[in-house]
């Protein structure tokens, strides 16, 4: 008899007996997926419950008994469950959600309202921050460091917060940012978990968390409240706006709203306006985050975090972070153990990396501030006729909050999804900016596409600039804020009559650490912002 012959007529055997799985009656609500070919009676459906690892792994077991192979095993889910279940049974009385918070750090609080660029208002806010440094008599010797997404005040570590800041290299006497001559301060920007009023904050109206009532913001929001900090430390003019990825934009506005307040301006791995490719892997993570189950729409704080979704959503934005050159040399194809068989669940090294990167970051940042601030990015643009409409929109909200005729659901959100998918366009393919040559215009004011430099919208937008000392800085190997996005900023600043822009960019043979080189790079990052800075 042929061997595979009677394997296979077991194979069909085991395929052709009903498939049961029993669960507990606590285990949850059921959810029936009936197969395409099938009618769905009963007996044709196969029911899937969430259960415990354990009891899910014996089930899994009792179904090895007449299979061929055996089911696998997957301990990248049971340790999610496993973190589910310790999250169920915290103490109550501080509730389940964590304490963001990187130590200590200072506290402003406003109680002006801020209007904010989407007609939303903030009746109050507090900014944390914390600074390095002395300042001069004058006040004229501070330098105002903007974060990236997610990272807080905590920039160096003080006396009363010994632990190593985001940038702490680059800060200190004879660094960079040297705390000999200047006064380095640093805010958790406005939307944020660190301390700086964001979703998780309690809404004085009703003294409830703001979760998803929390009004859209824009960077512009967030310069302008870190404005308000700088007046009532009494200082009138920076010395200095600095920061990287989106403290890159940050800096850049800084500069094109207050041009009398900030002196010079650098912006490292960032853009003038946001692009489709950080859009889209923005908008990734997001979909992932909301997808989870226990996100519930922004209100999740009395429960459970969406730690799922946040691990999802970090993994993807580590990807963006790092350059496939720089893994390849790191990682190579190398599995974490060549001994065993190949798993679904994070085998090669690089999976075991993002693995780790997303399991880390998952309770260390509030899920509902990823979801602002990083939509905060991708409304990002410096163009004149944006800022126009934005300006237009905030002096309409101040004179209704004036006259006490504030509709809060006119800032609602109205988006309905759009009934027929996208169709590509004729004019799109005509219209692509080149990744890796010159900025091109996507758009001049009459709407036709030109090649001749950047768009005219733009410079006008960044017109405020023209004056004042601005170092731009990109990396060759970042995918995230490609290089070309820093050669824009820096040929729309000279097209609107700018000398005195210095544009600096590490090729491959420099850096291969992709976005992530303003965190890594001293030497090649901070020793040409200590030079511009003097």
């Amino acid at each position: 008899m042929n061997p595979l012959r009677g394997v296979a007529r077991q194979a069909s055997r085991a395929v052709a007996r009903p498939l049961t799985v029993s669960s507990p009656p606590s285990s949850g609500p059921v959810t029936a997926f009936a197969h395409p070919t099938t009618s769905t009676s009963p007996s044709s459906i196969r029911r899937i419950h969430p259960q415990p690892p354990r009891k899910a792994h014996s089930a899994a077991v009792r179904q090895d008994a007449d299979s061929t192979n055996p089911a696998m095993s997957f301990p990248c889910l049971d340790a999610q469950e496993a973190k589910t279940a310790s999250l169920s049974t915290r103490s109550m009385q501080s509730g389940p959600e964590p304490s963001y918070t990187t130590g200590h750090h200072e506290r402003f609080h406003c109680d002006e309202a801020l209007v904010l660029d989407w007609g939303g208002v903030l009746p109050e806010f507090d900014i944390a921050y914390e600074t390095w440094g002395t300042l001069n008599a004058d006040k004229s010797n501070a330098i105002l460091l903007h974060t990236g997404l997610s990272a807080s005040s905590h920039a160096r570590s003080t006396p009363t917060n010994p632990k190593k800041g985001w940038w702490e290299r680059f800060i200190g006497p004879g660094a960079p940012l040297d705390t000999d001559k200047y006064y380095i301060i640093c805010t958790n920007v406005l939307g944020g978990c660190y301390g700086s009023t964001g979703p998780s904050s309690i809404d004085p109206s009703d003294g409830k968390r703001y979760a998803t009532r929390f009004p859209i913001l824009t960077i512009d929001d967030m310069v302008r409240a870190q404005f308000r900090l700088l007046d009532a430390l009494g200082i009138h003019k920076l010395h200095a706006s600095v920061g990287a990825s989106m403290g890159g934009m940050q800096s850049l506005a800084a500069g094109v709203l207050f041009p009398d307040r900030v002196g010079r301006v650098v912006s490292i791995s960032g853009c003038a306006r946001s692009h489709p490719y950080s859009i889209a892997m923005r908008h990734t993570q997001r979909q992932v985050l909301m997808m989870d189950p226990k996100w519930a729409r922004g209100f999740y704080y009395d429960s459970v975090p969406p730690h799922f979704g946040m691990k999802l959503a970090r993994e993807i934005a580590t990807v963006t972070y790092r350059s496939g050159p720089e893994w390849e040399k790191r990682f190579g194809r190398k599995r974490a153990d060549p001994s065993k068989p190949p798993a679904l669940c994070p085998d090669f090294l690089i999976e075991t990396y993002l693995d780790h990167a997303g399991e880390k970051f998952s309770l260390d940042y509030d899920a509902n501030s990823l979801l602002y601030v990083s939509k905060a990015m991708d409304l990002f643009d410096l163009g004149h006729s944006h800022q126009l409409a934005a300006q237009k929109r905030r002096e309409e909200t101040a004179k209704k909050l004036a006259r006490g005729r504030l509709d809060p659901s006119e800032s609602s959100c109205g988006l309905t999804l759009p009934e027929k998918p996208y169709e590509e366009q004729p004019s799109a393919a005509a219209s692509v900016t080149p990744m890796n040559g010159p900025a091109t215009s996507d758009a001049a004011d009459s709407g036709e596409f030109s090649t001749s430099g950047p768009p005219q919208d733009l410079i006008r937008g960044m017109a405020p600039l023209k004056d004042h000392p601005v170092l731009v800085m990109g990396v060759a190997s970042d995918i995230l804020f490609p290089a070309w996005q820093q050669r824009e900023i820096a040929e729309t600043l000279r097209a609107a009559g700018n000398t005195k822009v210095q544009h600096v960019e590490l090729g491959m043979d420099v850096s291969l650490f992709g976005h992530d080189t303003f965190l890594l790079d001293l030497e090649n990052i901070g020793g040409p912002v200590g030079k511009f800075l003097g």
